[in-house]
């Protein structure tokens, strides 16, 4: 998680936070918490980037990146992806070849993670985009008027992202 050298007033535990997150994320697919725990290990497959469900279902993390407005680096979301199975199979043939940006159009992707601070995100129409070997993949929202799409496009304040930790913390509380 990377910090942004701001720091803030948190609501919620009433303490100063010398940095303020700069990145948010989600350990995997938010479909995995649907499935029992027990049945998890046979289910499914994954690592930190890649994940298959049911062998049918597959998914790829990557960034959604939002310009701060009045920052240097952007603010990122940590989310991840379903492609279809030839997308799928497509990147993880990729997965290691230096240059692999070059070699792999853009591809259709469904959001699948839930973000908090925002009217539900599951299902986005979305474009994940190729990165060299190493940096995961940059998240294109398709251009709504889904309020993390036009972050996405427009960008936000300093001001937002403490507006944001501070809900996150309101909903750890909870």
């Amino acid at each position: 998680m990377s910090n942004y050298q701001e720091g803030y007033l948190c609501r919620c535990c009433g303490k100063y936070h010398d940095e303020l997150p700069m990145s948010y994320g989600s350990p995997v697919p938010d479909y995995c918490y649907d499935i029992p725990s027990e049945e998890q290990e046979s289910r499914i497959e994954m690592n930190e980037d890649l994940c298959i469900i049911d062998d049918e279902y597959f998914f790829i993390r990557g960034c959604i990146e939002i310009p701060v407005i009045d920052g240097e680096e952007p603010f990122i979301w940590d989310v991840w992806v379903s492609l279809s199975e030839v997308n799928f199979n497509k990147t993880n043939d990729y997965w290691e070849v230096e240059g692999r940006e070059q070699e792999l159009e853009p591809m259709f992707g469904w959001l699948s993670t839930s973000i908090p601070c925002y009217p539900e995100t599951i299902n986005l129409k979305t474009m994940v985009h190729t990165r060299s070997v190493g940096v995961r993949p940059y998240i294109e929202l398709e251009p709504t008027d889904h309020p993390l799409a036009i972050e996405q496009r427009e960008g936000v304040t300093v001001e937002r992202i403490k507006q944001i930790a501070q809900e996150l913390c309101d909903e750890e509380k909870q």
